[in-house]
């Protein structure tokens, strides 16, 4: 609903939305153009049902409980975890959801995010009416719908991501940042949980396992469901470094000189982990170290170092490059999700990325490759203890270097941040760049959630 009243001699309009149950927020301008957008305004609904989940909070979990959980699995432990997934996942949404619904009116209604909105009650309303899971017959009909919403929502973070540029112009990009911030590493956590029990699962229906009530894994086990019990530095860096080098050979072309990639320091250090999420993060960073060298167009291109450092209780990797450094009309966005220089052109981007994977890679079609480059091909070779997992460098390989989304700092940060750790970047404007990543090494650190509806501030 649209109304006028009048402020300091001048006429506001007053955005009120029947997507919630509160008023949204006013803007000084004439809304001929956001009033053709409220025919995508999601459907109304009652609120009282939001509230009840709203009002509940949602149970953090860190990397050794997973682990110490999911290497006693009987069925008693695999129908607990049913439960607390079955009540997680529509209480991280009902929050997410009023997030949504406190944004302006105009925002709401943009079709990018008004899709996103549809798609998480949906999936809301759906998860909220799971009955108690008792049987081993429950438990496979909830994954399999918890499965169906995972690949549905393959299409929010592009949607999000185009959404929330077409409308930049309508909110402070800091208020902007801290929603995509919070709604992005909601999605990690529910993914994280969501894929940990399908995971688990799978591992009490194989042959191999014997449930009972002293039942463990074998101790050589390198995963529990989807955690990484040996993640190793040193072999991520190597493998993600000959993903990416082959990734922006075929992109560049033979007669383009890459950098090499060296590695020194603690590369022994081993660290649980879920590997997609580093795997990621050491993706785009040295991709982007790669992009910058080969763009600076040096002769004789100088190396990329990569320093491992193992201390008592964190993992830090620095990826430190000399590709000049970060144009300082970049430098000042690098973080945000909303603003920079380059916006219009990320918007175009995104509309070739119809899908980002559950690991936030993106997926494009096999036409759509630089020539001579193919997923099935240049998936960078798995460990031992990989092979019964899938690797996100599957689709990393799959997306050009010269695709640029500007997400990809901001999304590692995210990563990285989730589990208590930390990104940097520090630049040497006309030298090069060092990035720090911060790991928790023990494990011992809650994912870091938004407890409760966090934008009644914004």
């Amino acid at each position: 609903m649209l109304r006028s009243c009048s402020q300091n001699g001048s006429k506001i309009f007053r955005l009120t939305s029947r997507v919630g149950h509160r008023p949204l927020q006013r803007y000084n301008s004439a809304p001929t153009s956001y009033v053709r957008q409220f025919g995508n305004a999601p459907p109304w609904r009652p609120a009282s049902t939001l509230d009840e989940w709203v009002g509940r909070e949602a149970r953090p979990i860190s990397l050794r409980q997973l682990m110490v959980f999911g290497r006693s699995l009987t069925e008693a432990r695999l129908i607990s975890s049913a439960n607390y997934v079955r009540t997680e996942l529509p209480t991280r949404l009902a929050h997410r959801i009023r997030d949504m619904q406190t944004l302006p009116y105009v925002v709401v209604t943009n079709p990018h995010i008004s899709q996103v909105y549809e798609l998480y009650y949906k999936a809301f309303e759906s998860l909220r009416r799971v009955r108690e899971i008792k049987t081993l017959e429950d438990n496979e009909s909830f994954c399999k719908k918890i499965a169906q919403t995972l690949q549905e929502h393959l299409t929010v973070i592009p949607k999000l991501a185009m959404g929330i540029l077409e409308c930049r112009d309508l909110m402070r990009p800091e208020d902007m940042d801290k929603f995509m911030n919070t709604i992005l590493r909601s999605r990690i956590s529910r993914r994280v949980i969501a894929e940990q029990h399908l995971a688990l699962t799978e591992t009490f229906n194989s042959p191999w396992h014997f449930p009972s009530t002293t039942s463990t894994l074998d101790p050589s086990t390198e995963f529990v469901g989807e955690v990484f019990l040996r993640c190793n530095a040193g072999e991520v860096v190597r493998r993600c470094g000959d993903a990416v080098t082959s990734l922006c050979a075929a992109a560049y072309g033979p007669t383009v000189s890459l950098p090499t990639i060296s590695l020194s320091g603690h590369t022994s250090a081993t660290f649980p982990y879920i590997l997609s999420h580093l795997e990621y993060i050491i993706g785009e960073l040295l991709r982007n170290s790669i992009q910058a060298i080969v763009e600076r167009q040096t002769p004789s291109p100088p190396p990329i170092e990569v320093t491992v450092c193992e201390a008592a209780q964190h993992v830090i990797i620095r990826v430190s490059d000399q590709g000049g450094g970060i144009p300082r009309d970049v430098l000042p966005h690098i973080w945000s999700f909303s603003k920079g220089p380059r916006s219009d052109q990320r918007l175009e981007n995104l509309r070739g990325v119809p899908k980002m994977a559950a690991t936030l890679q993106e997926l494009r079609v096999s036409n759509d490759l630089p020539p001579g480059l193919s997923t099935s091909k240049k998936e960078a070779p798995k460990t031992e203890g990989e092979k019964a997992h899938d690797s996100s460098l599957s689709t990393l390989s799959s997306r050009p270097p010269n695709l640029r989304l500007g997400m990809g700092l901001p999304l590692s940060r995210v990563y990285a941040e989730y589990w208590a750790g930390s990104l940097e970047l520090h630049s040497l404007e006309g030298y090069g760049v060092d990035a720090f990543l911060q790991i928790s090494k023990l494990g011992n650190k809650n994912e870091q959630l938004t407890m409760r509806a966090s934008m009644d501030a914004v």
